[in-house]
């Protein structure tokens, strides 16, 4: 049992809000997954891409980290630490180099993109977002997940959202019954996972769909052939997010769409203090049916 909470704005002039209103919902959700938490912000887009890393020793481990990268790169470089984390900006062609210094010097990458950063550790979720500071994070659409550890270990690593493609994530309820299958599959295609989180399985197979050029709907379209067992998928892309869920769609799921926003969440009352909500349209979304909303 984990909690999903997505929000896609429509309109620009909530878009300082956005991080107010993800932590609200996520924090709803405590009690669906109180080991971890995460959360995607796609916020402004830079000029080059910005790239998330943690690190369990950030006193060491981000120590005269931007004049390394610097000077690793041969080019000017952005450090940003926050808590555990630091979003790294660097130029757009660089992406291979700073992944192999991030490596070298220990540090592991939650997700790199022009738009989005990850933040995600263990912790109950009004902790981790207090931690990383998400009320003040602005943006146009965001995803979240609190998790309850049953196929893994309690890590940083194997906390939700999982990025596997440059401004894309994912975030799962639910339990895949073929993904030891679907592992060596996608690693013969270049997108091996590196945890042991069946949550990842589905993050690689979505970024290797829209490598092969599908556009978001039929990557999780393509989920409901490829991908068996129980789930509810929520994807960020840097344009916007999507929803689908199995067939059988056993794990609960409810959506909210007004004017101003679309909104999802596990269960109703994590749209409790979204502006409007009782004017909102609201429904459960329908089994094996592929939902995006994009700019």
């Amino acid at each position: 049992m984990c909690g999903i909470v997505g929000l896609f704005l429509k309109k620009d002039a909530l878009r300082p809000r956005l991080g107010d209103m993800l932590t609200d919902m996520l924090i709803t959700m405590t009690d669906r997954g109180p080991d971890s938490a995460g959360i995607a912000i796609y916020g402004d887009a830079s000029e080059g891409l910005k790239m998330t890393v943690q690190s369990d020793v950030p006193e060491t481990g981000f120590a005269g980290l931007e004049a390394a990268l610097g000077a690793a790169l041969g080019a000017p470089v952005g450090v940003a630490v926050i808590d555990t984390h630091a979003v790294l900006t660097i130029p757009a062609d660089a992406e291979a180099a700073a992944r192999a210094f991030a490596a070298d010097r220990g540090l592991r990458v939650m997700g790199v993109g022009s738009a989005m950063e990850i933040f995600k550790e263990v912790g109950l979720p009004k902790d981790v977002a207090a931690r990383f500071g998400i009320r003040a994070m602005a943006g146009s659409h965001g995803i979240g997940h609190t998790r309850m550890a049953t196929e893994s270990a309690v890590t940083t690593m194997g906390a939700h959202p999982f990025s596997t493609g440059d401004d894309q994530c994912l975030v799962h309820n639910g339990s895949l019954s073929n993904h030891n299958a679907m592992r060596r599959v996608l690693s013969e295609k270049g997108f091996a996972p590196q945890t042991q989180n069946d949550t990842e399985v589905a993050a690689c197979y979505i970024s290797s769909r829209l490598a092969e050029g599908a556009n978001l709907g039929e990557a999780l379209e393509g989920t409901l052939e490829d991908l068996d067992g129980f789930f509810t998928f929520v994807v960020g892309t840097k344009n916007g997010f999507g929803v689908v869920r199995d067939p059988i769609a056993c794990k609960p799921a409810v959506m909210a769409e007004t004017e101003d926003y679309v909104a999802f969440g596990s269960e109703y009352r994590a749209f409790a203090n979204l502006p409007g909500i009782e004017a909102a349209r609201v429904w459960e979304p329908e089994p094996a049916t592929v939902y995006f909303w994009e700019r």
